[in-house]
């Protein structure tokens, strides 16, 4: 992705440039999003690219596009559906992201209309359902029409899916005789989770959010795959009328519920944008709990005629806007602390949410790293969020940034539960009982049950056959789990030795749930490729601390060959030569060496290594040769979007030149190349002085030009 200009700084010619780019990737946001619900960024993402976009039109207003995105409302109807021409078009809200920018809504509001400060002026306020916009036609009280949203003029025409909702009515009793109202199509939490089973139990497609999952039954070609899916309906607007609701907006929300509709029972009266905000402060805090989705506050004017005074930009209405939440932040109830094991035995708290969307996932699940974490301090002692303690029962607030793994960033005290106790980090591993100590100057507790530990016997052998160790095709994390449960598979070796122990005539695997024959000759083929490997892959497959993929080639270049590195590890010991030539390697520190010794000097792992080295035929490890080479000894850092390489390209073609390549800048860094989009790095490197070489420089200098 190429770095972003700042605004301020743009030429005629690059903000023409961007508004471009900006409209396409918006326009395929909003096909993907609204045409084929399947959203391809996030709220947050989609929101900044159209700020930008509108503050780029704002400060070039002669260089707005004709199919610029601040004119376009949704996305144009998909094929499958006859059209329908909205009598009032459905538009979409402005955003308010922050305090202030509600107020600034109340003065543009107040100005427009020529009140001073002191005049009263009332609003309502409501959640922001995340679902798809439905507008359905009545005439006579009978429904005759149901059509989506579409682009804002012309939507999809949706009426036998929308007859199978329970929440819409077929028939209203003292509506006037046309009304169009106009809500908001959605999926329960309860309700999701219970179709995701049932769509994985029949090995179809999963949803990813509530949100996806009910647009995605109403718009499906066959109603009887709608009337299926448990979908539900809030009112909250409406478009043609033959005569008016009410007065109000308040009002007319009302009479929408005598009619018989749902409509959400949060909405309130506000007399000012502090009553606002105290309103959307509410509705956040018991969004964890409310069962459906929402993704802000709606504000609108309540007075009817006042609306109608203040009428529409060209996208957006005057009398209304949008409080969006912080699309990556959401608070929720801690249900109860699990403790997972790993494949080094470390524990590692877990915590159990109620479920809650969360930048566009659905989260139950956040990582609490460690028992100094749950207890309010960092790594180093210091305190966090305060200094607040973690506990079950707690109100948490959950943050996620792409596809990091959930945590929980802070902690609602006024909301604990009286009888709520600290947390206790266990002394025994769940899984086997065997001490789990926390040495000095370690963060994490780590159970010492080793092999016989089945958490960890399985995490290795997950590890062992990852894409980055073993890789072997057709046994994954699913089916390693199923054969260690079944006991067929204890430790690395037991795998090289499934055809002699269960393959006689395939009768064993091939009659197994999801096995045929083929499948299971397949397998059995697939791990006999792997018997011949190379040596730095079985180094990262013993899954030792410490010891990760770019460690792994390291020590497999240095020692060249199984037997060489076997025996050194088998007698370093801190002091001795082979010690010495073990943290001579740059990029092996004591930390690694001792982690290493350890593991080749305790009977029970090192017997199971020779089990599977008995199995294998290990390669040796070829040299670089680097004579000649520009970059041999020399630390190299790749950043940025490289266009002419991938990066693990880049990293073999360095490494295999004799180069170290690093994840980090730092003064011991001699080189950093950069390509678009380079960021932080390239930034610290110019503080430090290090050599800068775009991605075509790079390859002048090692002669791949």
């Amino acid at each position: 992705m190429t770095a972003e200009i700042d605004i301020d700084a743009l030429t005629a010619d690059q903000a023409a440039q961007e508004l471009e780019r900006l409209s396409k990737l918006l326009d395929a946001a909003n096909r993907a999003y609204h045409t084929e619900d399947a959203p391809e960024i996030s709220d947050a993402e989609y929101d900044h690219l159209k700020r930008r976009n509108a503050a780029i039109e704002e400060r070039f207003p002669n260089l707005k596009r004709s199919d610029s995105p601040s004119e376009q409302v949704g996305a144009a109807p998909a094929d499958g559906f006859s059209k329908v021409t909205h009598a009032v078009a459905m538009l979409s809200l402005g955003n308010a992201f922050d305090d202030s920018d509600v107020a600034d809504f109340d003065g543009r509001v107040r100005k427009y209309l020529g009140l001073n400060a002191e005049d009263g002026l009332a609003y309502t306020a409501e959640p922001k359902i995340d679902g798809l916009s439905l507008s359905l036609r009545y005439e006579a009280g009978k429904l005759v029409q149901a059509a989506t949203r579409g682009d804002g003029a012309v939507g999809e025409n949706v009426t036998a899916n929308a007859r199978t909702i329970a929440d819409i009515p077929q028939d209203l009793d003292g509506a006037p005789d046309v009304l169009e109202v106009r809500g908001e199509v959605y999926m329960s939490h309860e309700d999701f989770e219970a179709l995701n089973t049932r769509q994985e139990n029949a090995n179809q497609k999963t949803f990813a959010n509530p949100r996806n999952a009910a647009a995605g039954s109403l718009r499906q070609l066959d109603a009887e795959i709608t009337r299926a899916r448990p979908l539900r309906f809030f009112a909250y607007a409406w478009g043609a009328l033959s005569a008016p609701l009410a007065e109000t907006q308040k009002g007319a929300i009302d009479r929408l519920a005598q009619l018989g509709f749902q409509t959400n029972p949060l909405t309130a009266l506000c007399e000012s944008p502090d009553q606002m905000i105290a309103h959307y402060r509410k509705i956040e805090s018991q969004r964890a709990i409310l069962g459906y989705d929402i993704d802000g506050v709606v504000y609108k004017v309540n007075n009817l005629a006042l609306q109608s005074r203040l009428g529409f930009r060209s996208t957006t209405p005057r009398w209304a806007i949008a409080h969006k939440f912080p699309a990556e932040l959401a608070w929720t109830r801690l249900e109860a602390i699990d403790i997972q094991v790993g494949r080094t035995g470390a524990l590692s708290p877990v915590a159990r949410l109620t479920p809650v969307t969360v930048g566009g996932v659905v989260v139950s699940n956040a990582t609490l790293h460690n028992e100094d974490y749950i207890s309010g301090r960092d790594n180093k002692g210091e305190t966090i969020r305060d200094g607040k303690d973690i506990r079950v029962g707690d109100w948490v607030q959950v943050y996620r940034a792409g596809d990091v793994i959930p945590k929980v960033a802070d902690v609602d005290l006024s909301k604990r539960p009286e009888r709520a106790q600290p947390y206790q980090m266990p002394d025994l591993c769940p899984e086997c009982h065997s001490a789990a100590i926390r040495e000095p100057g370690d963060a994490i507790r780590r159970c010492t049950g080793g092999l016989i530990c089945p958490a960890q016997a399985v995490e290795k052998l997950k590890h062992f056959v990852g894409r980055a160790a073993f890789d072997i095709e057709g046994l994954g994390a699913k089916q390693v789990e199923q054969f260690y449960a079944d006991g067929w598979i204890a430790e690395p070796a037991d795998i090289f030795a499934l055809r002699d122990r269960y393959g006689q005539g395939m009768q064993q695997l091939k009659n197994r749930e999801g096995w045929g024959e083929k499948s299971a000759t397949n397998l059995f083929d697939a791990i006999d490729e792997k018997r011949q490997i190379g040596l730095a892959r079985v180094i990262f497959g013993l899954g030792i601390r410490h010891v990760g993929e770019a460690a792994a080639n390291l020590l497999a270049i240095h020692y060249g060959s199984w037997d060489a590195f076997s025996t050194a590890m088998r007698t370093a010991e801190e002091g001795n030569a082979a010690w010495d030539d073990l943290i001579s390697i740059d990029g092996v520190g004591g930390v690694m060496a001792r982690a290493l010794a350890t593991t080749f000097n305790q009977e029970a792992e090192i017997a199971s290594i020779d089990r599977l080295v008995a199995q294998l035929q290990i390669e040796k490890a070829a040299r670089p040769d680097t004579d000649g080479s520009p970059v041999a000894g020399k630390t190299v850092v790749f950043t940025g979007t490289l266009e002419k390489m991938t990066r693990a390209e880049a990293k073999a073609r360095a490494e295999a030149l004799g180069a170290k390549v690093s994840g980090s800048v730092s003064a011991k860094t001699d080189l950093l190349v950069a390509g678009p989009g380079a960021g932080s790095k390239a930034k610290k490197a110019a503080e430090l002085g290090i050599e800068t070489l775009d991605e075509d420089g790079w390859l002048d200098l090692i002669g791949a030009s």
